[in-house]
């Protein structure tokens, strides 16, 4: 079993992301877990991720605050506290903090493909 504390976290940049503060829980460094890895991140307000893809799917829950996710079509979805939503491998989505209070959501994502394994 694998436990990280929180106070013992450690924090990662996370690709196009502002006003944000990143906390890898498990997998990739912070753990053995090799079927998903697990973050936490905290949204300033005005903070976000801009319009963008990832190879591999996604799940957000959002633990605290508001968050306002939007999709390549221009649908907006708000999610609050202990709502949760999945972007499927390859669908653009922003994330904004429009709100004037912190926000945080939880991550889960499959690990990165290993150097020479392809996309996720």
């Amino acid at each position: 079993m694998d436990i990280t504390r929180f106070e013992e976290a450690k924090g990662y940049q996370a690709p196009l992301h502002f006003g944000c503060h990143s906390l890898r829980l498990q997998g990739v460094e912070a753990s053995s877990a090799d079927f998903a890895w697990v973050g936490l991140s905290h949204f300033l307000p005005g903070g976000g991720c801009e319009m963008s893809a990832t190879p591999a799917a996604k799940i957000y829950v959002v633990i605290q605050g508001e968050l306002c996710i939007e999709l390549g079509d221009g649908t907006k979805h708000r999610l609050g506290l202990n709502d949760s939503c999945h972007i499927p491998a390859g669908e653009e989505r922003s994330v904004l903090n429009e709100t004037n209070s912190p926000a945080s959501m939880v991550v889960v994502m499959p690990p990165p493909p290993v150097s020479g394994e392809g996309p996720a």
